[in-house]
């Protein structure tokens, strides 16, 4: 193993994560309309929630949902790329667990736009698909029913995946650079989110509020939302 090709993986993956799509596909499809963070009132109050954010969600509420869609396929592929070329390039080692968590840290900090990204969900599955195809999808969705069906509470759907990535990765590699990507990524997650948890507890201050009331003023926030309505209309059709 060469720490400088694990160098490299990251360098060039962190470059490529910098290309914040929110800022670059709106010039090409909508060259007279400049992107600003959103605002959104939280319900029963008068106070507002400023979306820091520079992701697909926040762009969706300005630009719709196709803009939005083509945005958060590019957040997903340019770490799904990279990392599928560094494990073609190199099958029997892991540089690609660096080439991910280059591609993750490019897009929360993006050196070409002042460091200022989107919050790294997009990117970190972008490059969990390449690494782990069916341990992000059953981590994906054992999150979704674990926030929702068993602890029911909205933080819990939105973070539970990563927290199984965990236990998902030591039980199916056994190495402890599996898990060391899975505890870096949740960090990252954390450290980006930091804005919004800044905001969550100023508002809370001045009103009660519960979890689905901060996500009803994020734009991912309104999509988990949905999800939950989804599996209490699956539970009910079962019944």
């Amino acid at each position: 193993m060469d720490w400088q090709l694990h160098l490299i993986a990251f360098t060039l993956s962190y470059l490529i994560g910098s290309v914040t799509f929110t800022r670059v596909v709106p010039k090409i499809l909508r060259p007279n309309e400049q992107f600003v963070s959103p605002e959104v009132s939280v319900e029963g109050t008068d106070l507002t929630y400023k979306v820091g954010s520079y992701g697909a969600a926040a762009a969706s509420m300005q630009f719709g949902p196709r803009i939005g869609l083509l945005i958060s396929l590019g957040d997903i592929l340019k770490v799904t790329i990279p990392v599928l070329v560094f494990r073609w390039m190199y099958p029997q080692q892991i540089y690609l667990l660096s080439a991910a968590i280059g591609g993750m840290v490019g897009h929360i900090w993006p050196v070409f736009f002042r460091f200022k990204g989107g919050r790294g969900i997009s990117a970190y599955y972008g490059g969990l698909f390449a690494i782990d195809p069916i341990g992000a999808v059953i981590t994906m969705m054992g999150g979704m029913f674990l926030g929702f069906a068993i602890i029911k509470d909205f933080f819990a759907a939105y973070l539970a995946g990563l927290w199984l990535l965990l236990p998902w990765l030591w039980f199916t590699t056994y190495r402890w650079e599996y898990v060391l990507y899975a505890v870096i990524v949740n960090l990252l997650v954390i450290l980006a989110m930091i804005p919004d948890l800044q905001q969550y507890m100023k508002i809370k201050k001045e009103v009660h509020v519960d979890s689905k009331m901060v996500l009803e003023t994020t734009p991912m926030g309104r999509g988990m939302i949905k999800m939950s309505k989804w599996f209490e209309n699956f539970g009910k059709k079962k019944d």
